[in-house]
């Protein structure tokens, strides 16, 4: 087990998916919160001090954007991954300025991976991202791997 202090939420509605992530992530020496919805996901960030959060999309009552965009108003710096089995995200994601888009299901290597990369970023290219700026973004899309610069 890796000593880490690094906090991660996960934000899935699917109970398997979530146990699932959070058993892996723990394994790797993670602190990890499970969250259900964004109400709950919401709470556990105004409790807690969280530095990555993998959202899924489909969640219910508001959609994982919608969290989204609450979670980059309260802290513009979050990294976010967004985990989603939605195709047709690759633009709108880049766009918002999350860290990773990751499609489902889920290459748990590569996974852990984009998390270690991200926890890892400079603050400047998480401000770069956020801003509409250059960033290194990582779309995994099924078994292949892409990364995709973005420009202003």
């Amino acid at each position: 087990m890796k000593p880490t202090a690094n906090r991660i939420l996960v934000v899935d509605d699917d109970a398997a998916v979530r146990e699932m992530l959070t058993r892996v992530l723990a394994g790797e020496g993670y602190l990890v919160w499970p969250a259900a919805n964004g109400t709950v996901a919401l709470e556990i960030i105004a409790a807690q001090k969280i530095d990555l959060v993998l959202l899924d999309l489909n969640l219910p009552h508001e959609s994982g954007w919608d969290i989204f965009e609450k979670l980059a108003m309260e802290n513009p710096l979050l990294t976010v991954i967004i985990i989603t089995a939605r195709s047709n995200q690759l633009f709108t994601a880049l766009g918002a300025g999350v860290g990773a888009l990751l499609e489902k299901p889920l290459n748990f290597p590569q996974l852990l991976q984009t998390i270690a990369r991200l926890l890892a970023e400079p603050v400047e290219s998480r401000r770069a991202r956020t801003a509409g700026g250059p960033a290194d973004f990582q779309y995994l899309h099924g078994q292949r791997k892409e990364r995709k610069k973005t420009k202003p």
